[in-house]
């Protein structure tokens, strides 16, 4: 399951969750100055009195022009370094049954549309 870590800037420290990616909390949202991405359980991070974010379907921006896809309400996720360039996926997600090793840079694109 991923979940947002949001701090001052400080990197969380705890049990049941890996951090996955970060990035500057945006300019709109108050709270925080530091977003992390976490795969784990949400509820473990809250037994720690860290400040647990829940992410809902859609495209979350990184710094540096890639981000997180997140779909069945964190269930499922892909860390993209662009928006059309897979890094990192769920080891539950529809990519891991594809023809791409660990480590592997996946073409999205063409492995939905053939092109």
């Amino acid at each position: 399951m991923m979940f947002i870590i949001r701090t001052g800037g400080e990197q969380p420290a705890g049990t049941g969750f890996a951090i996955r990616l970060t990035r500057c909390t945006p300019a709109l949202v108050s709270g925080g100055k530091r977003d992390f991405f976490c795969d784990g359980d949400p509820d473990a991070a809250r037994k720690q009195l860290l400040n647990v974010v829940s992410v809902h379907d859609g495209w979350y921006a990184d710094d540096t022009g890639g981000g997180v896809a997140i779909w069945g309400q964190g269930r499922f996720w892909e860390i993209r370094d662009t928006p059309f360039t897979v890094r990192e996926t769920s080891a539950d997600g529809p990519l891991q049954s594809s023809a791409a090793a660990d480590g592997d840079v996946v073409n999205v694109r063409q492995a939905i549309f053939g092109v």
